[in-house]
């Protein structure tokens, strides 16, 4: 297996988020990829820089005018007299049915929909950067491989269609979707970050040819607060095709473990050519977000029970977020992966 990640990743650092109403220390920082790729390389991975994919293959998830925000926003951001040093919005729209506005004030509102999402100099070509290796990572299984890891930072699974929130501006989980999708009729997404992945619900809702599962702590005190509740099933030609397992806080690794078996087998049902896990692993009781209580041993069990599946698999990191059992979670996960 490889990991797939190029050092132009780490290049994105905004010092700051608003969280509570107040900016606190990001915890998305450049160091959470190099712990995990020193964790990978000492596991075994073999090291791989990604290709660079263009910019059009990022429309078969994302709108045009999004990109476009996304990769000019900040140049525009500069000429705002007295303006923050990050573009980070200070209105929203109440709905998506409204008008759109010209104003690079008025867009940041309308693209990003919470305070974590700073966009700084080199957010765009970094965000590429790391939608590039979710791709690669993909092609390498489309080439073969059983399994393929995207060390992919920012993360990606808070990325909708029109939209960035939660550390994430391009859905690099959903990206990796829609390259599957060049050899297999139908994938699924398993989501188990410890945050509902509400991005990528928002991408497929209406469609029947990804199947999108996500086990995350309950929503209802819990961020992203207004999605990833159970009777979210679909819309449309989507109906049935979303499955959201919310987690009672603070739950541990044989409930936890009892809910993905329900989820795999919905998987299983499915019958997908091949699955892209959405992997998180901010789920640890150490983790500073504190949403679950999986033990590191926790994620060897998780990953083996995935391994299960028998199915081709491209792993896109999520969130995770520094403590000192980080490097060990991803060496216990990659070891269940591997050892059946």
């Amino acid at each position: 297996m490889k990991v797939v990640f190029s050092d132009e990743q780490l290049a994105h650092a905004p010092p700051v988020f608003i969280s509570s109403g107040a900016e606190q220390p990001n915890p998305e920082v450049p160091e959470r990829a190099e712990r995990l790729l020193d964790a990978a390389v000492r596991f075994g991975l073999e090291r791989a820089a990604p290709d660079d994919y263009g910019i059009d293959v990022l429309s078969t998830v994302h709108s045009e005018r999004y990109l476009a925000f996304l990769q000019n926003i900040f140049r525009r951001w500069q000429y705002i007299s007295g303006a923050s040093a990050a573009v980070i919005p200070n209105i929203h729209p109440d709905g998506r049915g409204g008008g759109y506005p010209a104003s690079a004030v008025g867009q940041a509102g309308f693209h990003i929909y919470d305070g974590s999402c700073p966009i700084v100099a080199e957010t765009w070509d970094c965000a590429r950067c790391s939608a590039n290796s979710a791709i690669h990572a993909a092609h390498e299984v489309l080439g073969g491989a059983n399994a393929s890891y995207a060390l992919c930072r920012p993360p990606g699974h808070h990325a909708g269609h029109d939209l960035a929130g939660g550390f994430c501006y391009l859905n690099n989980s959903a990206l990796a979707a829609s390259i599957l999708q060049r050899r297999y009729k139908r994938i699924a997404i398993l989501d188990i970050d410890v945050h509902h992945g509400n991005g990528t619900q928002d991408i497929f809702f209406a469609r029947s040819d990804v199947l999108t599962v996500s086990l995350h702590a309950d929503p209802v005190r819990f961020y992203p607060f207004f999605w990833g509740y159970a009777d979210e099933h679909g819309v449309a030609d989507g109906e049935g095709f979303n499955l959201n397992v919310p987690l009672e806080r603070g739950l541990g690794d044989d409930d936890y473990l009892a809910a993905l078996d329900g989820a795999l087998e919905r998987i299983v049902a499915y019958d997908p050519g091949a699955v892209v896990i959405a992997l998180g692993l901010d789920a640890h009781e150490s983790d500073p977000f504190q949403g679950l209580c999986i033990t590191t041993e926790g994620f060897r069990r998780i990953a083996a029970a995935i391994a299960s599946l028998r199915l081709p698999l491209v792993l896109v990191q999520e969130g995770g977020y520094l403590s000192e059992a980080l490097g060990a979670n991803l060496r216990a996960f990659l070891q269940g992966l591997t050892s059946g």
